[in-house]
This record gives C-alpha cells, sequence and structure tokens, in this order.
C-alpha cells in the first residue's frame, strides 16, 4: 500500500477522533450560501485552545485562556497521591482517564506524523501533550497500579459548577493487580509511548521517563488481564465502559465460547480489550525500536479476530477512545507489520468506503 494512502488513512482517522471537539470551535466561521477557503492554521490553533480550556490543575503562565483558573489542586488527597493536572472530561469536571488517555495517544500521534506542518503551533501542541503525560505519571507512580479517575461523577453531573468551584467529591479511582484494567491501562501505556516519539528530538531525557513507564505500565496491562469496568463497576459504567471489551455478554457467550470451539480460553481473554493491548504493544515496539512487542502484537491481533466471530468487538472502521481497530491497522500498516490477520480486508474496506 502507497505511504501516501497510509497518511491519508491516518489524517482522516485522527480528523474523525478531534472531531466533537472541533465542531464548536470552528462552526461560527461558517457564513451561509458562501463557501470560504479553510484556514488549516485558525482550525488547528483553535483545536488546541480547546485543550487549555479543559485543563485541570494549577495553570502555568503561559495560559492563553485567561477566563480559566487553578482547580482540582486537592485531587488524589484521599489516596495519599499527588493527581493534580489533566484534562476535565467534557462540561463537567470529572477527570476519566480512559478517554483522557486516548487523548494523549491521539495527540502525541498528531505530533510525531504532522509536526513538520504545525509552524507556530507545534510548542503549543507539545504543551498540551505534556500536560496530559505529566498527570499519567503521576497516576503510575508505583508498578502494577494506575489511578483511572478524579471525581464522583454522579454528584459531579447532579451539580452544574465550573470547576474553579466545584465542591463535589473529588474521589480517586484505581486499577491494580487485584483489581485490573487492561483497557485503561493499556491505553495509558499507548499514550506514554507515543509521547516518548514525540518529545524524542526536543527533550531525550523526558522522552526516556515516559518510554521506561510505558513499559512498565503496559506488562501491568498485560499480566493481569481484566476489564476496569467490572473492577470499578458503576463508577466508570455506564460513563466510559469498553463496549467491545469484557463487560460484554459476560455470561451470556459461553455456550458461544464453547460452540465455536473456543473452551481453552477464558473468557476475560476471548472477550477482554485486545485492541488497547495490542494498541499499547504496538506503540511500544515504535518507540522502543524493538521487536520485543511483535508476539503481543500477533497474540492480540488473533484474539480479536476471535472476538469477531462472537460479535463482541465493534467494527473495524471505528476509531475512538473504546475501539482501536482502525488505528491499530493503520499503525502496523505504518510499522510495516503483520500484513496478515485482517489487515488486507481493512484496506479493501477503507478504499472502498463512500462517506
Amino acid at each position: 500500500m502507497a505511504a501516501t494512502t497510509v497518511r491519508f488513512c491516518l489524517a482522516l482517522l485522527i480528523l474523525v477522533a478531534s472531531m466533537a471537539s472541533m465542531a464548536a470551535w470552528m462552526m461560527p466561521s461558517a457564513v451561509a450560501g458562501r463557501r470560504r477557503s479553510p484556514k488549516y492554521a485558525d482550525a488547528l490553533r483553535k483545536c488546541l485552545l480547546f485543550y487549555e480550556g479543559q485543563r485541570s490543575g494549577r495553570l502555568p503562565s503561559t495560559q492563553r485562556l485567561t477566563w480559566r483558573k487553578d482547580s482540582g489542586l486537592k485531587d488524589g488527597q484521599d489516596a495519599g497521591v499527588d493527581l493534580v493536572g489533566g484534562y476535565y472530561d467534557a462540561g463537567d469536571n470529572v477527570k476519566f482517564g480512559f478517554p483522557l488517555a486516548f487523548t494523549g495517544t491521539v495527540l502525541a500521534w498528531s505530533i510525531v506524523e504532522f509536526s513538520a506542518d504545525m509552524g507556530p503551533e507545534l510548542p503549543h501542541a507539545h504543551e498540551a501533550l505534556r500536560w496530559v503525560t505529566d498527570y499519567l505519571l503521576k497516576a503510575t507512580n508505583q508498578p502494577n497500579r494506575v489511578f483511572v479517575q478524579s471525581g464522583d461523577p454522579y454528584s459531579d453531573h447532579s451539580c452544574w459548577q465550573r470547576p474553579e468551584d466545584m465542591d463535589t467529591p473529588r474521589s480517586s479511582f484505581q486499577v491494580n493487580d487485584t483489581h485490573p484494567g487492561s483497557e485503561v491501562a493499556g491505553e495509558t501505556a499507548a499514550a506514554l509511548a507515543a509521547a516518548s516519539i514525540a518529545f524524542r528530538s526536543s527533550d531525550p531525557a523526558y522522552a526516556d521517563t515516559l518510554l521506561s513507564r510505558a513499559k512498565m505500565v503496559y506488562d501491568f496491562a498485560n499480566k493481569y488481564q481484566g476489564s476496569y469496568a467490572v473492577s470499578i463497576g458503576q463508577w466508570v459504567c455506564p460513563f466510559y465502559c469498553d463496549y467491545g471489551g469484557y463487560e460484554v455478554c459476560y455470561l451470556q457467550k459461553t455456550s458461544v465460547v464453547i460452540a465455536l470451539g473456543f473452551g481453552d480460553l477464558t473468557l476475560s481473554t476471548l472477550l477482554g480489550s485486545q485492541d488497547e493491548l495490542v494498541w499499547g504493544a504496538a506503540w511500544l515496539d515504535r518507540a522502543a525500536n524493538s521487536s520485543n512487542y511483535t508476539k503481543h502484537i500477533s497474540h492480540g491481533m488473533k484474539q480479536i479476530r476471535r472476538q469477531k466471530k462472537l460479535r463482541v468487538n465493534g467494527y473495524d472502521w471505528q476509531f475512538s477512545w473504546e475501539n482501536k481497530d482502525a488505528g491499530n491497522y493503520i499503525l502496523l500498516l505504518l510499522m510495516q507489520k503483520v500484513w496478515h490477520l485482517g489487515i488486507q480486508a481493512f484496506i479493501r474496506n477503507t478504499r472502498e468506503y463512500n462517506a
């Protein structure tokens, strides 16, 4: 497949993943009855400004949206850790770790592939990415533990407040070796690994820190497989469940597993969030320039094929905080790895797709 086609698919994926946050910023520029030439530099600037509006923690002097002030300065205190920083999710004041980590991965990927086209916005892109990764480093400061959420979503969603004024509980939630969360830990590892590539030339020491932590977090995600939707339950579901992962029809699939000849596999393995484990392994493979993670990629891709036979893994064309299939295919193509295992079908379907 031509490199230009792969890069086009990548650009399209990143555009779709960013569409929700871009739409509100770009809508006012439309003028009824007249088509204007697109102003990509202005669109990029506004996209990055959006992230500044979502910042949690102690804001820097470089903050351009001056109506935002410090907030969430006690996050993590209930668990004895510093979880200040990161991004609020949307219009609420919860920091949901699963989509937050995905934000970091996509920001990093944008920088890795398109930094040469970002012009004067590149420093702002690096700053937006570092705001994620600094927080993720705090959330992963011990082996076999990842803090995945700050804030009680029920009380928060019942009280419409500015983050500067919030007085709802700032409960901290974690996954660990007894309460695993492979999907969120795998995504966190991907974000840290991808960011290490993005910072490699500008801050190699920081890149080394990110890569080392990514390896540690991935080892945890892979060794202790399970869903954070099961481990944490109602505090993350129905807000950010991994709908293609472990919790889907968990008990009802037992007979299907046996009928399809997958009885040698545990349900948690078969129905697990393999797309995030492949995603994390692929980014580590690329960041470390090592084939040590190839076996994890191949194993995960085989598991995804089995999941699709059970219809529990969504669609190949999806790319979002919850489903990494399309992103995995594009990333693996860029790395020239595992051309089998469904990638050709994805290429064919993408070429034939008409928006």
